[in-house]
């Protein structure tokens, strides 16, 4: 069983909101495509940050700190950004135009103030699960698909803990764009990935019929 996996297309993460991906808002047509090709996948879900106004995450939530400073946060390392998909606002929904329809099942993360939660699958300690690996085993999912934003955060952690799980893992490299919050950080992400047992593939290669497993 196939399972594609749409990460965290969302407002506040498009060009113009407040954690903006660079051109954030091309991956919309390329997972369209893939999400109306008809059974191409077995299970189509999605990942949404949906985080409460007092995250601690959030560099206005540390007086003095700004976005881009590390702080420890319940005992990890944690990058501080700017105010993003607080629950229930127009930045936490999915991006206009994004065929949401096509998703059986939306994975809520990031709920929890006192730890970020970057995979689709877990929050960054490992601590608690998000529902996302159980659903996926009860489906008998062996194969994913994963594509959104950003590559060098939540997608990448998603492919990782994916892999980690004993799933066959595509990364899918045309549908995902990055923060780049460092210079190189996109390119570090992909060869990660690689490093770990993710394999590459494109929208046009998988509307093709490729790869096969």
């Amino acid at each position: 069983m196939r399972a594609l996996i749409v990460v965290d297309i969302q407002n506040d993460f498009l060009p113009g909101g407040p954690l903006a991906v660079p051109r954030g808002d091309e991956a919309v047509a390329p997972t369209n495509r893939l999400l109306d090709s008809t059974g191409l996948f077995d299970v189509v879900v999605a990942t949404q940050d949906w985080h409460p106004q007092d995250h601690g995450s959030f560099a206005a939530n540390h007086p003095g700190k700004r976005p881009g400073e590390v702080i420890d946060l319940a005992g990890l390392s944690q990058i501080l950004w700017r105010v993003h998909c607080v629950q229930g606002t127009r930045g936490a929904k999915f991006a206009p135009g994004l065929h949401a329809e096509r998703f059986e099942r939306v994975f809520r993360k990031g709920q929890n103030p006192a730890i970020d939660s970057y995979s689709g699958f877990f929050d960054n300690g490992h601590r608690q699960s998000t529902g996302l690996a159980e659903f996926l085993r009860g489906r008998g999912v062996g194969e994913v698909y994963i594509l959104g934003l950003a590559t060098d955060y939540c997608v990448k952690f998603t492919a990782l803990d994916a892999r980690e799980l004993g799933l066959e893992t595509w990364f899918i490299e045309d549908a995902c764009r990055g923060v780049e919050l460092h210079a190189g950080d996109v390119q570090k992400a992909i060869e990660e990935l690689t490093a770990r047992g993710v394999r590459m593939t494109t929208t046009d290669e998988l509307l093709r019929g490729g790869p096969q497993s």
